[in-house]
């Protein structure tokens, strides 16, 4: 069963959770130095729209810095960091980012700092934003390479607005990929199942 906490808010990105956001500059080669990326393909499939993929582009979304649950562990800028934004045509978004550290050391400091983060914001946006509720369930661990961890939030705001929100972060030796899926709705809405299997295979594809 899932470990529950009840807290008062989730940073809500868009209608869905997941804002599209402009990179920050970088290198204009760093793009082709980056890990594998999932492909629309692998996210849990929309009963009714199609998924789309953007490029894979170097540097971190501005949207992701403004994100209580992960800004701390993987805002600035550093060609060391990747993202790719995936939409549908109706309400789903999906963003994966991927940092690759210096040492494998550094890697596990920024698995366990995402983690962290991650178990800990709802309660942090809930300090910022009483008008807002959030529910976090803890879905557990994966078994892929050096580990990954999968979140449920959803967000209740006091004028009605209802987000549900998957977050997964996964280790590969010295890279670290977080993967975000959100819509309007609540946990019933959400295929954690489906979500689960797209969380190994971005681990998988960081070789």
């Amino acid at each position: 069963m899932p470990k529950r906490t009840r807290a008062g808010a989730l940073l809500t990105l868009a209608a869905t959770g997941l804002t599209l956001g402009a990179a920050l500059a970088t290198p204009a080669n760093a793009a082709a130095r980056a890990p594998g990326f999932l492909a629309a393909a692998d996210l849990p499939p929309h009963p009714s729209s199609p998924w789309t993929a953007g490029k894979v582009t170097a540097g971190v979304p501005e949207a992701v810095e403004q994100d209580r649950c992960l800004s701390k562990a993987l805002g600035g800028s550093g060609s060391d960091t990747w993202y790719r934004e995936f939409g549908t045509d109706l309400d789903t978004s999906a963003r994966q980012v991927t940092v690759r550290l210096s040492t494998t050391a550094a890697a596990k400091g920024r698995f366990s700092r995402l983690d962290k983060d991650i178990k800990s914001c709802a309660a942090r946006t809930e300090k910022a934003d009483p008008g807002t509720e959030a529910t976090l369930e803890d879905y557990g661990t994966l078994p892929v390479e050096e580990g990954a961890h999968v979140y449920g939030l959803h967000t209740v705001t006091s004028w009605g607005a209802s987000d549900i929100r998957l977050l997964s972060v996964g280790r590969d030796g010295r890279t670290v990929t977080v993967v975000g899926w959100a819509q309007l709705g609540d946990f019933g809405d959400a295929p954690v199942k489906a979500f689960e299997k797209t969380a190994v295979t971005a681990v998988n594809k960081l070789h």
